[in-house]
């Protein structure tokens, strides 16, 4: 246990200048954060909602939640606010491509609303399918053989983006009464069974990291109604030997298997948690950048990560267009960011330790002033 809290403590290293770097990102005159630094200087990019939500994550997680004011909530309860619709009861970007990506607008209101709820607030308007909004949510919201339909029409191709457009159906079924929420429950549930490889514990096609990190889009999906993930030890086996033969070229690669593992609520043998934590922050030194931030790839931060799943070289049918909120600039991403630190306390966990918060470790303070600052 002690070599195992030593690798653990070693890679705290890795964040030297983080939250340095995650303040600079905030945007004091709309109360979001930026993607990336390069955001900031160009005139068509702004904050945007899931880099504020996935800011706010980070905070919160880092245990400085407290330790913002009053104002600056209040700001970025104004900022989630202004990017509802109040007729369909959405969130949006500022950038019309975005309502173009269901992904990217399902993340949107998720995010959305479950940060106005970690602020004390509320939206404004009706959400999607409740309260008198429900014109507003998808078609295959409409019945459960509507649902049965649309499901199956989802290509699995490239596993992490079929799998991410199959569990955004989730924030919908939330909003059901639980009576019709539990039919459509029971129609995801069949389906997703019937394709899991019996084999890998694996869902949909693609190369192994991509598998993987469909089948933790799946989980979040279980996850949402509280409900076991299948074959565990299946997808235990497949994910450790995709991490001891292949090379991780996304922060979600890396964060994914640790993900899975959280979830799975087993014991796992201290030699192979040993293994799984050298390999995980091997892969994260290398997309540690020089602005105190961590890439999602490992040549550069994806200009628009709502496409960055299906990579050069794969395909996936129907892409919808990039959504930019970067340059593409060698430099960390709040994507990278939220994925590293969640990455950080989950080994932790994983390894029996307690959370011992980062800025306990002497990393920046100056977070907590970031109002007193303005």
């Amino acid at each position: 246990m002690q070599r195992l809290q030593d690798i653990l403590e070693s890679g705290d290293g890795l964040f030297e200048g983080f939250f340095e770097w995650l303040e600079g990102q905030y945007d004091p005159e709309s109360g979001g954060f930026y993607y990336a630094r390069s955001s900031r200087n160009s005139p068509r990019l702004t904050p945007d909602i899931e880099s504020t939500a996935q800011a706010l994550g980070i905070i919160e997680r880092c245990g400085l939640a407290a330790g913002l004011t009053e104002e600056v909530k209040g700001r970025m309860i104004r900022f989630f606010q202004s990017k509802q619709d109040p007729v369909t009861g959405y969130f949006y970007d500022a950038n019309p491509d975005m309502r173009r990506d269901e992904v990217m607008v399902g993340r949107a209101l998720g995010y959305s609303a479950g940060s106005l709820r970690k602020l004390g607030a509320a939206p404004l308007y009706p959400l999607p399918g409740a309260g008198g909004s429900e014109e507003a949510a998808p078609d295959y919201c409409r019945s459960p053989a509507a649902y049965h339909d649309w499901l199956r029409s989802i290509s699995l191709v490239n596993s992490w983006r079929g799998c991410d457009r199959l569990c955004n159906s989730a924030p919908y079924l939330v909003q059901m009464p639980m009576e019709k929420r539990e039919t459509y429950l029971q129609v995801a549930l069949s389906y997703f069974a019937e394709i899991q490889d019996p084999d890998t514990g694996l869902w949909g096609e693609g190369a192994p990291y991509v598998r993987i990190s469909g089948t933790f889009k799946l989980l979040t999906f279980y996850n949402r109604f509280g409900i076991p993930l299948p074959r565990v030890p299946e997808i235990y086996r497949s994910l450790l030997q995709i991490l001891r033969t292949e090379r991780a070229e996304d922060m979600c690669y890396i964060r994914n298997p640790i993900s899975l593992l959280s979830s799975m609520n087993m014991d796992i043998a201290e030699d192979e948690m040993v293994e799984i934590a050298e390999i995980t922050l091997w892969n994260m030194a290398r997309l540690k950048r020089a602005d105190g931030g961590f890439s999602r790839e490992l040549h550069r931060s994806p200009p628009a990560p709502n496409v960055a799943q299906v990579k050069p070289g794969e395909s996936y049918p129907d892409m919808p267009p990039p959504v930019p909120l970067g340059r593409g600039e060698v430099e960390g991403d709040m994507n990278a960011g939220t994925q590293a630190i969640l990455i950080r306390y989950t080994l932790r966990e994983l390894s029996g330790l307690p959370a011992s918060g980062l800025q306990a470790a002497n990393f920046s303070p100056r977070l907590r002033q970031i109002a007193a600052d303005e």
